[in-house]
C-alpha cells in the first residue's frame, strides 16, 4: 500500500493504530460524543432540517417530544454546557482525542447559531456562515461578474442579451422527461466505475434513484447509514444533459454517497467514533460536504471527459443532437466562474441590500439563469439562508487543499487517494484553508 504523504500532519496522526478511545481521556470523550448525538437529534425534532442522516444506536435517540413550543433557552443552555466539557478535552494528550473533541466543539458552534436562527435570532450573511459552516466566502463587486459575461457575449452566437443567447443555446440539450431516468443511471453507473476503479468500498454499499417534484433543490442524497442511500432527482425544472453528470456525480459517486460511506466505515464502524453517525445539514460538515462533492465531479470526470462522454454515450441516449455541444460546455466553464453571483444575491437577501426582484434579476444577469430555475434558487435561499456558500467557495477549499497536498504532481492515482483521505476522516474547515 502507498504511503500518504500529506502536509497537514495532525491529520496524519489518525492513521495511528493506538486506540485513544480505551483511555480514561478516551472514554470520557466518547460519553460526550453520545451527549453531542442525543443533543442534535433533540434540535431535529423541532427543526425538521437539522438532521440529515443519523445511522447511530436508537438508545441514543431522545424521547419523542408532546410539546412543539421551542425551547429556546434550554436547548442553548445544553449546547454551552456540552462545548465547556468538550473543551475540556481538546486539551488532551492524544493527537486523535484533541482532532474528535475539536471537530465536535466547531459543530456545536454550529448548533448555537442554528437554534438562534430558528429562534428568529439573525446576524449578517457573513457571520451567520461563519458560525454556521467555520468560513465567510469572498465578496465581490458586479464589475467582478462582468468580464466573464463580456467573454460569453463573444462566444454565443446571435446578437442581443447574452442571457437570452446562452437559455437558446442550452435548451437544445435539455433531457427529454422519458429519457430521463435512463440517462441518470448511465451517468451515475459511469461516475460509480471510475470511482471504484480506485476505491474499494465496502461490500453492498448501494443506492436508490427517484425522481421527485416540489423541492428547492436539484437533487438530493439521503444517506441511510449501512452504506445505503435514496438519490433523488427534482423534476420541476428542466434538466439539461450536463447537470445528468453534475447532479449524478455529486449526491453519488465519488460525491455524498461515497462521503458518507467512507465516514461510516472509518470513524464508526472502525474507530466506534459515534459523534459522525449524526450529520447536522447545518454545520462545518456540510462545507466538507458540498465542497468535495462539487470537486468530485471534476476528478472523475477531469480535463475534457465530461464533454466526451456527453456527446458519445448520453446525447445519443436522450435522442439529442449533438451539434453545438463543444460551444455549450465552453460556455458551461465560464458559467461556472460566474456561481458566486449567487452568493451575492444571497448576501443582498439575507443583509436585507437587496429585494427579491433584484436578487432574481441578479441571478439571470450573472448566474445565466433561466425564469423557473432564478425563482427555484430563491427559495432554495430563503429556506437555507447562507448555505449557498458551501457549493463554490467548498469547491474552492477543497481544490485548494487537493492542489497543496498532491503538489506538482499530475499523477491521478496520487489525487484519487488525497482525496480518499479527505472523504474519511473529520476534517474542519481550517483544514482547507490555506495556512
Amino acid at each position: 500500500m502507498k504511503k500518504l504523504l500529506l502536509i497537514i500532519p495532525v491529520l496524519f496522526m489518525l492513521s495511528c493504530k493506538q486506540k485513544a478511545s480505551d483511555t480514561v481521556e478516551g472514554k470520557k470523550l466518547n460519553k460526550l460524543a453520545e451527549q453531542y448525538v442525543t443533543l442534535g437529534l433533540t434540535i431535529g425534532q423541532y427543526d425538521s432540517d437539522f438532521v440529515d442522516a443519523y445511522y447511530g444506536p436508537d438508545s441514543l435517540k431522545p424521547k419523542e417530544i408532546t410539546d412543539k413550543t421551542f425551547p429556546r433557552d434550554s436547548l442553548l443552555a445544553n449546547i454551552n454546557s456540552l462545548m465547556n466539557d468538550v473543551k475540556l478535552v481538546a486539551d488532551a494528550n492524544t493527537d486523535s482525542n484533541k482532532i474528535r473533541a475539536n471537530w465536535i466543539y466547531n459543530q456545536l458552534l454550529a448548533f448555537n447559531r442554528r437554534v438562534r436562527i430558528d429562534a428568529g435570532e439573525y446576524r449578517s450573511f457573513d457571520e451567520e456562515s461563519r458560525e454556521l459552516f467555520g468560513v465567510a466566502a469572498p465578496s465581490y463587486a458586479e464589475e467582478f461578474f462582468k468580464a466573464d459575461i463580456d467573454k460569453l457575449d463573444s462566444l454565443l452566437p446571435g446578437k442581443g442579451n447574452v442571457n437570452d443567447r446562452f437559455q437558446k443555446l442550452a435548451n437544445k440539450f435539455i433531457i427529454p422527461k422519458d429519457k430521463l431516468d435512463a440517462v441518470m443511471k448511465v451517468a451515475i453507473a459511469e461516475a460509480r466505475k471510475r470511482t471504484l476503479a480506485h476505491y474499494k468500498l465496502p461490500a453492498g454499499e448501494n443506492f436508490t434513484l427517484e425522481f421527485v417534484t416540489n423541492k428547492p433543490w436539484n437533487g438530493y442524497n439521503w444517506y441511510k447509514g449501512k452504506y445505503q442511500s435514496v438519490i433523488q432527482i427534482n423534476t420541476d425544472l428542466k434538466i439539461f444533459i450536463d447537470r445528468a453528470i453534475d447532479v449524478g456525480s455529486h449526491e453519488s459517486y465519488p460525491g455524498h454517497h461515497v462521503y458518507n460511506t467512507m465516514l461510516e466505515q472509518n470513524l464508526y464502524h472502525n474507530r466506534g467514533w459515534v459523534e459522525i453517525s449524526l450529520y447536522p445539514l447545518f454545520s462545518p460538515q456540510s462545507l466538507i460536504a458540498e465542497g468535495s462533492a462539487n470537486y468530485g465531479v471534476e476528478l472523475a470526470f477531469p480535463g475534457n471527459d465530461k464533454v466526451t462522454f456527453a456527446k458519445n454515450v448520453l446525447l445519443p441516449l436522450a435522442g439529442l443532437d449533438t451539434t453545438g455541444a463543444d460551444m455549450y460546455f465552453k460556455a458551461l466553464v465560464i458559467k461556472g466562474r460566474l456561481n458566486y453571483a449567487r452568493n451575492e444575491a444571497a448576501r443582498g437577501l439575507i443583509n436585507d441590500t437587496m429585494s427579491e426582484s433584484k436578487a432574481r434579476s441578479y441571478l439571470k444577469k450573472y448566474c445565466l439563469m433561466n425564469d423557473e430555475t432564478a425563482d427555484k434558487s430563491i427559495s432554495f435561499i430563503k429556506k437555507n439562508r447562507s448555505y449557498v456558500i458551501n457549493y463554490n467557495y467548498g469547491q474552492d477549499l477543497v481544490k485548494g487543499y487537493m492542489d497543496r497536498n498532491v503538489g506538482a504532481a499530475k499523477d491521478p492515482a496520487k489525487r484519487w487517494e488525497v482525496f480518499g483521505h479527505l472523504l474519511s476522516n473529520p476534517i474542519d474547515p481550517a483544514d482547507l484553508v490555506k495556512k
